[in-house]
Order: C-alpha cells, then sequence, then structure tokens
C-alpha cells in the first residue's frame, strides 16, 4: 500500500534565532491550501509527503526567493554557530514556499548545510584556541566519532525505510526535547560558574596589593614578556593538522564510492548487501586505532602522574567511556539517518557532556557535520537529485551566514564573556527542530489516520 514517508537523510536540525518565528510564520500560513501558485511552482501540502515528479522552479526574483533567503541566512547562520544543520526549516522553506518537490528540496537543503558548515570551518581555522596553544579543531575526536557517524547514518537512512512514520515522530519529539534539556540546563550551569568568574575577577582588578603592601586600586599590569600575537595565516597552519585531515578524507571518500556503487546494483541483491556491510570495518578500523591511541596515552599519563587531558574532552579514556561513546557515535548516526539529521543534535550536547568547552565543541561538530552533509550533496548531485543554479544561490547564502554567524556570536562571546550563549544557542537549535518537525510530523500522521493509511512497519526491500 502507497504510503507518505519522511524523506531521511536530508534533513538537518534547525535553529532557535530570530529567523525562527519567520520559518514557523512561513510554513504555516504562507501555504495556504487555496492559493494558486505560478505555472513555474507548485506547492506542497505538506514538506513530508513524497513524490515521484521532479518539480523544480525556475530562479527568478520575486517575493518566494526573497523570503527563501532571508529565512536561509538566519537559519544557517544561528545553525552552524551550535553545530547543527536547518533542515527541519528549509524543506519545508522549499517545498511550501520556493515550490519545490520533497526529494529536490532535501537535497538542496543540504547544500545549504554543507555551505554553511563549510564557511564555519573557514572561519574557525583563523581562530585561536581560547585557553591553550592547541589546534581548535579536536581532531582526536573527529576521528573517534565521524566514522562511527558516518555508519550510523547509513543505517539510519535504511531504517527509515522500515520505521512508521509515527514512530519517526515520536522518535523527533523525544530525542530532540531531550537533548536540548540537558544542553539548556548545562548551559544554566555554565552561566552560574561565569557569572561567579566574572565577580571574582572584577574583586581582584578592584583591589590589588603591590610587593610594599601598597593597596592599588585599578591598576593594570603589562605581563614581562609581551604575548607573541600570531598572524591569520600562522593560526591557520596551526590549526591544519594534515595527516589527519587526511585520514578523515579516505574515510570519507571511503564511503562516498561505497554508496555510489551500491546505487547501481540491485536492491538486496549480494552485492548490495556486501558493499552495505563493507562499511562497517572501514568505520571500526579508524575508530579502534583512535580509541586504542587514547587509552594507552590516557593510561601513560596516570601511571607518570600527569594530569593534563589528552584531548579537550575531560573524561577519563578507559574502555567503558570508549564505549560510551561509540555507541553514542553510532546511536547519534542511526538516529540522525532516521529522522534525517545528519546526528549533529546529539554530537553538539555528547561533547558538552563530555567536558568539551562550547568554542571546540560547536567547531568540532561543525567540522564532523561539513564531512557528513558533503557526502550526501555528492552523491545526490551524481543523482541528478537537484538543479544546480538554486542549489548554488543558495548555497552562496548559506556560506554568507555561515560565516557571519560565527564572526557576530564569537564577537558577542568574547565582549559578554559568556561562553554559554553558545550552548544556549545549540539548546534553542535543538528545540526548534523538536517544535518544527514534531508540529508537522503530528499534523501528516493524524492525516494519514483519518485516511486509514498503512500505519505498521514496511517490508526493507520492496520499499527501498
Amino acid at each position: 500500500m502507497n504510503r507518505s514517508r519522511l524523506c531521511c537523510s536530508e534533513l538537518g536540525a534547525t535553529r532557535p534565532c530570530p529567523g525562527f518565528s519567520v520559518a514557523i510564520l512561513s510554513v504555516l500560513f504562507l501555504s495556504h491550501p487555496n492559493e494558486k501558485a505560478s505555472p513555474n511552482i507548485i506547492l506542497v501540502t505538506s514538506p513530508y509527503i513524497s513524490t515521484t515528479e521532479k518539480v523544480w522552479p525556475e530562479l527568478e526574483l520575486n517575493w518566494r526567493i526573497a523570503l527563501a533567503t532571508v529565512i536561509g541566512f538566519l537559519g544557517s547562520a544561528c545553525g552552524t554557530v551550535g553545530g547543527v544543520g536547518g533542515g527541519g526549516i528549509f524543506v519545508p522553506m522549499l517545498t511550501l514556499i520556493v515550490g519545490f518537490d520533497t526529494k529536490s528540496a532535501a537535497a538542496i537543503s543540504k547544500c545549504m548545510i554543507m555551505g554553511a558548515s563549510a564557511s564555519s570551518v573557514w572561519y574557525n581555522l583563523r581562530v585561536p584556541h581560547p585557553t591553550k596553544e592547541v589546534p581548535i579543531l579536536d581532531y582526536d575526536l573527529a576521528l573517534l566519532f565521524q566514522p562511527m557517524l558516518l555508519l550510523g547514518i547509513t543505517v539510519g537512512v535504511a531504517l527509515s525505510v522500515v520505521f512508521p512514520y509515527w514512530l519517526i515522530t515520536v522518535l523527533i519529539i523525544i530525542l530532540f526535547v531531550g537533548t536540548s534539556s540537558r544542553s539548556f540546563f548545562r548551559g544554566i550551569e555554565m552561566w552560574k560558574e561565569e557569572s561567579i568568574l566574572k565577580k571574582e575577577l572584577a574583586r581582584q582588578q578592584e583591589t590589588i596589593v603591590n610587593s610594599r603592601g601598597e593597596l592599588l586600586i585599578d591598576t593594570e599590569h603589562e605581563p614581562l614578556v609581551p604575548k607573541e600575537e600570531k598572524s591569520k595565516m600562522q593560526i591557520l597552519c596551526f590549526n591544519l593538522k594534515w595527516k589527519r585531515l587526511l585520514v578523515l578524507l579516505l574515510v570519507w571518500t571511503s564511503f562516498l564510492l561505497l554508496q555510489v556503487i551500491k546505487n547501481d546494483v540491485a536492491v538486496c541483491s549480494t552485492w548490495y548487501w556486501i558493499l552495505f556491510c563493507l562499511q562497517f570495518p572501514i568505520a571500526l578500523v579508524v575508530f579502534g586505532y583512535e580509541a586504542v591511541k587514547l587509552y594507552k596515552e590516557h593510561k601513560k599519563r596516570i601511571s607518570t602522574g600527569n594530569t593534563e587531558t589528552i584531548c579537550e574532552a575531560s573524561i577519563e579514556w578507559t574502555p567503558m567511556h570508549i564505549l560510551f561513546c561509540a555507541l553514542c557515535g553510532i546511536l547519534g548516526g542511526t538516529v540522525g539517518g532516521l529522522l534525517g539529521s545528519g546526528g549533529g543534535f546529539i554530537l553538539g550536547p555528547l561533547l558538552l557532556e563530555i567536558g568539551v568547552i562550547p568554542h571546540v565543541a560547536s567547531a568540532t561538530a561543525t567540522f564532523v557535520m561539513m564531512f557528513s552533509s558533503s557526502l550526501s550533496v555528492v552523491e545526490f548531485y551524481l543523482l541528478k537529485r537537484f538543479p544546480i543554479p538554486y542549489a548554488l544561490y543558495l548555497m552562496g547564502v548559506s556560506v554568507l551566514a555561515g560565516f557571519w554567524g560565527q564572526f557576530l556570536v564569537r564577537k558577542l562571546v568574547t565582549i559578554l564573556r559568556r561562553a554559554s550563549l553558545i550552548v544556549f544557542i545549540l539548546s534553542g537549535v535543538i528545540f526548534a527542530s523538536a517544535l518544527t518537525m514534531g508540529a508537522v510530523g503530528i499534523e501528516k500522521s493524524m492525516t494519514m489516520i483519518r485516511n486509514h493509511e498503512f500505519m505498521g512497519f514496511l517490508e526493507f526491500c520492496r520499499n527501498q
């Protein structure tokens, strides 16, 4: 029996910032069912309704493209700061406002996420670490989580064909609300700690005693040895670790080749399952190598009494903690592929949970998200899933938004000395995703119930 499906692997998480209200109003009210679209525009009543017909409106200046530009800019700016994408807003925007079919809209949303994350990574590569002389991108954590996330995403996309629509909606609400709540409470804790620290620094600056016991008021001290200021190029070269970046690229290329070849073989054939299973050893080898490295380094430092952390995470790299990270990585990827969010809404809160500071958590999560989104974009391009002019235009908007979003928020964090703002943005992004995707999912599920459509699990091979 035919059934409307959620087009997974193409949605991302959303963001709360100024554009959220605009996006919600646009999705719910601007696509009135009685409205007559222009000849080149076909409005879809729900962003989750699948259609086999490609609907590609022409790229021309009108109110639709203007509104899509505003929503796309705000969504990309806020989404990259939080370390997640914006597909939960982009897909409804592209279907209900611009007029794309669901599959094409989802593919273009991945292009927008890739553009925003790429520009965000470029910006972060030119920014020094806020507290240490180490790269702002944590390559150890990237190598640990990227293979498991990519593996989980491919598994989740496959399962999305089987899972019933109502179950996907329930998972959206539970996971998004849960992770956003946890991140919000962690942001409150960081805000309180920052407030205490700011009061302590203010007190120390007001009353300072010199070596003779004299009280000095508002005295500024110059360091004996001036700190050397690095140029942007020096910071860029320092943040780039070519060997580790090459490993990440090799993993990305391996998954891409397997996906491309798998698309050319019959579903559920012997070669299909061979290619599908080959993803597991690739991910496990890279993850295992990095896990063993972290475990040995941690054990060595404990034996010598060195309490310094190996990477940005403050947890001890015991076998149980490594297994926990592996399960969270593959679970985050699986759920991300199942819901179409790419796993960013799991990785961001997880990095904060294991003790990574917000600056590095945001930069590393965006870095990993660039690989997962670009993997989808290349595959969609080979499948000719989206029109090039529209994709290039909206990707250009996202590139600018990703850069300026990082720039403005980093400046705000520096001025206010509140890194917790990044955590609150992350929490709000995920909560906005729960509202947007949950509301649309509930509406669609109710429609399916009224139409007496099939609500159970589907067969994998028959519905690929």
